[in-house]
């Protein structure tokens, strides 16, 4: 049975009367008659045709040739088709369409180098230099249906370079800047890629590291692969394959800046994103034209609200979900987005709100892990910055504990600036739930699952529950939802729709409480059983991240042979700490304190980082299998990957 879930908040925001009549949530139902939230969620899930087509016309989504049916289920709500006969092409609705118009003159994005240097790119340059990528792919003879693989710093050329493929009607391949030789490798071999998208190096606290060699090596096992442009972002001294490897400033920048756009099918294939799996080859989630980015640019209008003279930062890599869900989102909506290419903290802790100061951002997407690295630095880094441009913080990839939350609320945003918490994930498109500028929120909660997003908690029956922790479940198809895993359509059917009929399990542990808000506690594989009780490793984490010498933690459950599973939880200290065996006991007692001693954790293990992928997510899976010494699975995704080592070695 599900537990009793009682987070014991307190609602700490109220959306202002500007809010509510400013919002472009309540333009959308005012275009449609509708009287509220709640009426909004009744109709957009159980009329699903309904709201999809609003949302199209909405979003002003233009077709070369109309859907003649837009959505059909025939094959079941697994395989459901979108924009049925429809005709277009995704890259027309963030540029093409704007030619002409005043927003042909507006910022479409900015960008800032570690360095220093920054520059803002018209919608109508950025049309210009999509173009001349497009031309240069074409020049090498790739076209529609071809895979290319982008293995980029955040540099300004990372846009057109996402653009270009969507134009002429290759599939995207968005590969994260870190990766190594064999993650690169895997995804380029899977996807059957033609060509990539690289650069010499990229900077980091000041220092050129190569990149290029690992396209390289990438490329040499990737019998697909016939091509490599490479931007010169560092200067770093690279080998360059005659016939194969062309710079950027000699193929691209030569190339006329007219070019047609490829017309594709609405459920032509646009992107392949890999995520991780537990086990065996990452997956590709497959999604179209009229897909992610639709549901991209949904959920930034509704739930981030960008409008046309607004700007909106997420820190991420066009690698996750995040940087391509920037692009769509944002370009469809006519508004102006940011990218950075460096370490948010350098040259010092203050360098992110000197970025919202200078480039007047709107709305900061940023990570719990983050905020909780800033905090131990001190507020004056902060204090020091004019943050007024912000309406929103967002944040997304992993639980928030109460105090990192309420300090980035109360002290950061003076208790007026509202964090748009989002969770979903790279099969979404998106969010399940999430903020947004109408509803109330408490620290740390989901003002309710997404417009559109027939979400649900339901117990290990299948019952929906209330004040319960329980799996969080989707009960009917979206348009954002992934088109399948890449050559793998039964992986893809096992993972999400296998658990009970025509209902996808999203592997989230979740709890909506009474007042209608929502939380997210973690992947239910992370979920601990102690003695029968079912705890989520966010409760445990949320009380020691307390104490003044606790950064961060991550708690697991391991085998016990009285109690089934026992807690065992591994610290981050704050730099002053001292790992001593008084503190641990202190930790311990604190938890028995606040959960009861049958849920004191069995072990408290102090370690110097906690294995994170890029946009955050602590992969708690990772630590236990370490910890137990079981097989890690893809590691590929990790930024930090070495402290698995530290994790084994404390055995």
């Amino acid at each position: 049975m599900s537990e009793k879930f009682d987070f014991g908040g307190e609602i700490v925001w109220n959306p202002t009367p500007d809010h509510i009549e400013n919002a472009n949530l309540t333009a959308f139902m005012r275009q449609h008659d509708i009287p509220d939230f709640d009426a909004l969620m009744r109709r957009s899930t159980e009329d699903v045709k309904w709201f999809t087509d609003a949302v199209l016309k909405y979003l002003k989504i233009a077709f070369y040739e109309p859907y003649s049916e837009v959505a059909n289920f025939d094959k079941g709500i697994q395989w459901a088709q979108w924009c049925v006969g429809g005709k277009m092409n995704i890259v027309h609705n963030c540029v093409d369409k704007y030619i002409g118009t005043p927003t042909e003159h507006a910022a479409a994005y900015i960008w800032e180098g570690e360095e220093g240097e920054s520059k803002a790119v018209t919608y109508g340059e950025l049309y210009r230099q999509t173009n001349q990528a497009a031309n240069a792919l074409r020049s090498l003879g790739l076209g529609k249906g071809d895979a290319v693989g982008i293995y980029m710093p955040m540099i300004p050329e990372i846009v057109p370079a996402l653009l270009a493929i969507a134009k002429i009607g290759g599939i995207i391949l968005p590969l994260f800047s870190g990766y190594g030789v064999s993650a690169v490798t895997t995804r380029l071999v899977d996807a059957d890629a033609k060509a990539l998208f690289t650069a010499d190096g990229v900077f980091r606290r000041g220092k050129g590291v190569d990149m290029k060699s690992v396209a390289d090596q990438a490329a040499e096992q990737t019998p697909t692969l016939k091509h490599m442009i490479v931007v010169n972002r560092a200067d770093l001294d690279i080998n360059m394959v005659a016939g194969r490897d062309h710079w950027w400033g000699e193929l691209v920048d030569s190339q006329p800046t007219a070019a047609e756009t490829e017309i594709t099918a609405a459920e032509d294939t646009l992107m392949v994103i890999y995520t991780s799996g537990t086990t065996g080859r990452p997956k590709g989630a497959v999604h179209t034209h009229c897909g992610f980015p639709i549901k991209a640019a949904q959920d930034m209008a509704f739930g981030t609200d960008l409008h046309k003279d607004e700007v909106l930062y997420w820190m991420s890599d066009m690698g996750w979900m995040m940087g391509p869900w920037l692009v769509f989102g944002a370009l469809i909506l006519g508004g102006t987005f940011f990218i950075y290419d460096g370490a948010p903290d350098y040259p010092a802790p203050n360098r992110l709100w000197e970025m919202v100061e200078k480039h007047k951002i709107t709305t900061l997407g940023i990570s719990p892990t983050l905020v909780r690295a800033l905090i131990p630095k001190g507020d004056e880094h902060w204090q020091k910055h004019d943050l007024s441009s912000l309406r929103f913080f967002a944040s997304t990839g992993e639980p928030w504990n109460p105090d990192p939350w309420m300090w980035l609320f109360e002290k950061v945003g003076g208790g007026t600036v509202p964090i748009i918490n989002y969770s979903g994930g790279t099969e979404i498109s998106g969010g399940i739930v999430m903020g947004n500028p109408i509803l109330p929120l408490k620290a740390c909660a989901f003002s309710a699952p997404c417009p559109g997003i027939a979400a649900d908690v339901v117990n290990e029956k299948g019952e929906s529950v209330t004040d319960e922790v329980g799996e969080l479940v989707i009960r009917a198809p979206w348009i954002g939802m992934t088109r399948g895993f890449w050559k793998d359509p039964q992986r893809y059917i096992e993972t999400y729709w296998a658990q009970w009929k025509d209902v996808w399990v999203h592997g989230d542990f979740a709890a909506k409480d009474s007042d209608k808000l929502w939380y997210i506690l973690g992947r239910s594989d992370d979920t601990i059983k102690v003695a029968g009780k079912r705890l989520g490793p966010a409760e445990v984490e949320s009380i020691l991240v307390e104490h003044e010498s606790v950064i961060e933690a991550a708690a697991i459950g391991v085998p016990d042979v009285v109690k089934g599973s026992a807690v065992v939880v591994f610290a981050v200290l704050d730099k002053d700490a001292e790992a001593t065996d008084e503190l641990r006991t202190a930790l311990r007692d604190k938890v028995a304190k606040a959960m009861g001693k049958p849920l004191a954790p069995k072990e408290i293990l102090f370690i110097s980082d906690l294995p994170k992928t890029r946009n955050g997510k602590v992969m708690r899976r990772m630590i236990r299998s370490a910890y137990l010494g079981l097989e890690l699975g893809d590691t590929s995704a990790l930024v930090n990957g070495a402290v698995l080592e530290e994790i084994r070695s404390i055995q």
